[in-house]
């Protein structure tokens, strides 16, 4: 395997890793913000009011976006064993 074969499969990765991560994360980010203003026009600091909402919506976006996650999974493993397959 040559460098710019090794940087094709790890730059594919990242990549990778970016598309199935992302719904998640955005989901995370817009729960948190949208908590945090709650928070700001209530006045009522509890840490904990952050956390279980957030971890609810991120689990809740797995399952919808998990068909999603494992198809792009798939493919990239795929590429990869292709690709040692054939040299």
């Amino acid at each position: 395997m040559t460098g710019p074969e090794v940087l094709d499969i790890a730059r594919d990765a990242i990549v990778t890793l970016l598309l199935v991560s992302a719904p998640m994360m955005l989901v995370g980010l817009v729960v948190g913000v949208i908590i945090s203003l709650l928070q700001a026009l209530t006045q009522i600091q509890e840490t904990t009011l952050v956390f279980v909402p957030k971890i609810i919506a991120i689990f809740l976006s797995m399952l919808i976006a998990l068909p999603f996650m494992a198809d792009k999974l798939q493919a990239n493993f795929m590429r990869i064993t292709a690709h040692i397959i054939n040299g």
